[in-house]
């Protein structure tokens, strides 16, 4: 990787503004990073590269004139659920075929608006359902980690692996990811990057292609804490378009950075420990309860006690949720068509071609949760006990505690194909265990790099705040970082 790949926003963004580098030749080196990496460790689905050129010639133009904006210039990466105009945009699924929407989603209007470059598409699991990466149509993305003495590939997290290995792998200066049940915080683990999924209604969704509506939050993945607040600054909006957008306003993320956590509150949930949990993950655990304490912060024991209903209540919302957003696609209006001799044989060949084996399996569940004998027993009850997890939270917080402090995974990155996982959708599903609670509660939530497994892999720390939060889980996971520093993979590629 070249010098200028190894610069974050905030050094970029400095050395762009005294005129040391051009935004050309920013853009140029990420362009040569991708043409080098991205057929070993498929994070772009689409490369942009021409008008990444020219946006980047406008970016020094305006630079030239002294009149930079806040991400003038800086390279991103686009997870491949937000809509681009006239851009690829599939949700990694063979149903979109050649879909290029003649609209901007919100988030990425905003970043443009703000100078940001755009290089490309990333790789995602189809519709964002995925724990692996591996559902995409485009196949999985190579997590740049590997373990000390092992060519094996591993995953690099789902659904926003993409996201995370172009930030991990220096192919992009930060990227757009969206979380759902985890889809940021668990990636930005696995690949030692900071993934923050902010509170619900904090960013819009307008433009993003759905999940589960009312769990889906976009928000970034970076190199670093204050990227990360540098990026969640531009992205986040209001917007009239989404009716579940917050109208507040959006705070200086990065001004928090470096101050003290005296007298800041921060829990530890005791239903988080839970059994079989790796003993790299409790020492880890404990490790940052420590540097919290040590940077002021006074730690106080928590019960969260419907955590554990958490995961499986998630697996009855938000497939319930998939099967009312994926009944549009339909082959009629857009994306794939596989005709038939009727409309109800072209829906059903066209969606048994379009959908992948795991999108199927939650559009059947759904479906199923949401039928007549069904839906009392199942999807009423999960949101009855969805409510008992949000009120957990408004618990503790009105307790005053701060800021919650958990484990982001319950494990360093697994390998790709992983015969256990692949045949057992349950045991993936379980990757979600820590993160699910912060989507059904609509809480903040961000992963900060905390250490490295025996095996050399990165291993993540979640911290988790109170509605519209943001800036105190920046100013703890800031804390986490200076004590544990940042993590780069050794270049294979």
């Amino acid at each position: 990787m070249t010098d200028l790949t190894s610069l974050t926003i905030a050094e970029a963004r400095e050395r762009l503004t005294r005129r040391e580098i051009k935004a050309t030749e920013l853009t140029e080196a990420y362009l040569g990073a991708i043409d080098a990496a991205n057929d070993k460790i498929n994070a772009y689905v689409a490369v942009t590269a021409d008008a990444a050129r020219d946006s980047a010639a406008e970016s020094d133009t305006r630079l030239a004139r002294g009149e930079g904006r806040a991400l003038e210039g800086i390279p991103l990466g686009i997870k491949d659920l937000f809509a681009t105009c006239d851009v690829h945009t599939q949700a990694c699924s063979y149903i979109l075929d050649g879909f290029k929407p003649r609209y901007e989603s919100t988030v990425t209007a905003n970043l443009w608006a703000d100078g940001a470059v755009m290089l490309g598409k990333l790789n995602m699991d189809e519709f964002a359902m995925g724990s692996s990466n591996e559902t995409s149509c485009y196949g999985p993305v190579i997590n740049p980690w590997r373990r000390q003495g092992s060519d094996a590939q591993l995953t690099a997290g789902g659904s926003s692996g993409g996201s995370a290995a172009a930030v991990a792998g220096r192919l992009c200066a930060a990227a757009t990811a969206t979380d759902t049940g985890g889809s940021i915080r668990q990636p930005a683990a696995f690949t030692g990057t900071v993934g923050l999924k902010p509170t619900y209604g904090r960013c819009s969704r307008w433009g993003t292609i759905a999940f589960a509506s009312s769990l889906d939050q976009a928000g970034p993945i970076a190199r670093d804490v204050r990227d990360a607040a540098i990026l969640l600054k531009s992205m986040a909006s209001f917007d009239e378009k989404d009716s579940t957008s917050v109208n507040l306003p959006v705070p200086d993320y990065e001004a928090v950075l470096g101050k003290s956590l005296k007298g800041l509150k921060v829990g530890i949930p005791k239903e988080y420990r839970i059994d079989g949990m790796s003993e790299e993950i409790s020492a880890l655990w404990a490790k940052g309860r420590a540097w919290l304490q040590d940077a002021g912060a006074e730690i106080v024991d928590i019960s969260l006690p419907h955590t554990r209903y958490a995961l499986a209540t998630y697996y009855i919302i938000a497939p319930a949720e998939a099967s009312s957003n994926l009944a549009r696609y339909d082959g009629v209006r857009y994306g794939l068509r596989v005709p038939g001799k009727d409309i109800v044989e072209l829906y059903e060949n066209t969606r048994s071609a379009g959908f992948g084996d795991e999108v199927k399996r939650r559009v059947m569940i759904g479906t199923y949760v949401l039928s007549a004998g069904f839906y009392d027993a199942y999807y009423v009850k999960a949101q009855k006990v969805r409510t008992l997890v949000k009120q957990d939270f408004d618990r503790v917080f009105a307790q005053g505690i701060d800021v919650i402090l958990t484990p982001a995974t319950p494990s360093a990155a697994f390998g790709l194909a992983d015969e256990k996982l692949k045949n057992d959708p349950i045991a993936m599903y379980l990757n979600d265990v820590f993160t699910v609670t912060v989507n059904m509660a609509g809480l903040p939530g961000i992963s900060v790099p905390a250490g490295l497994s025996a095996e050399g892999l990165p291993l993540g720390l979640q911290l988790i705040g109170c509605p519209f939060g943001e800036e105190t889980l920046f100013q703890s996971a800031h804390i986490i970082e200076q004590a544990s520093g940042t993590f780069t993979p050794g270049k294979w590629w």
